[in-house]
């Protein structure tokens, strides 16, 4: 998405091997940390939205996928690129999974196309940057003031939800690049605290 409305992005530098950070990433249960699950709860009062009850997986790529998110484009170990088409505006967001191909040419009127990643490039042998990055176009005008409504109201949350994820990874993946150099075959991560 080169065109785009709206961007984001994020990094932290972590001690650990790029992909013990990738897999960290990957895996972290960002609703384990009671912010982030009060900024959507803030997010369903707000906007009057019904509660989802439905059983979600943990890991972040794994729940992602189950609310409607795609892969876009991946990089074993080192980067996954996930999308969705959505109107993030209503109460009961949907989001809607496309193939990448699809996913480019998509402008049906009053949506918006998001695109994230995260990615974790090698800074050393024990060493990595984690990078997030989010970007958002509009198909239209319509959607467009739409979307600045939204953004407007519900980026500070956003924005704190990457730079917990940020330091949660961060804390994990070097908890588990230390166990991995040190020889231990398996590692207990602790659940993120904040």
């Amino acid at each position: 998405m080169p065109v785009y409305d709206v961007v984001e992005r994020h990094h932290i530098d972590v001690a650990a091997p790029a992909d013990t950070t990738f897999a960290v990433a990957c895996d972290q249960d960002v609703m384990a940390l009671p912010i982030v699950r009060a900024i959507f709860k803030t997010r369903e009062i707000v906007l009057g939205a019904d509660p989802d009850t439905t059983s979600r997986p943990h890991g972040l790529l794994a729940l992602t996928k189950s609310l409607g998110w795609s892969v876009l484009a991946e990089v074993p170990g080192r980067e996954v690129v996930m999308g969705a088409v959505t109107q993030p505006w209503y109460a009961n967001v949907v989001f809607h999974p496309l193939p990448p191909d699809e996913f480019i040419r998509f402008h049906e009127p009053d949506y918006v196309k998001i695109v994230w990643n995260l990615r974790a490039a090698p800074a050393g042998p024990h060493q990595s940057i984690f990078r997030t990055e989010t970007r958002v176009v509009t198909t239209d005008a319509g959607a467009r003031a739409k979307f600045r409504w939204y953004w407007a109201r519900f980026s500070p949350g956003i924005t704190l939800i990457r730079w917990l994820s940020l330091r949660a990874v961060r804390r994990d993946a070097e908890c588990a690049g230390s166990a991995v150099s040190d020889g231990a075959a398996t590692v207990d991560r602790p659940a993120p605290q904040v």
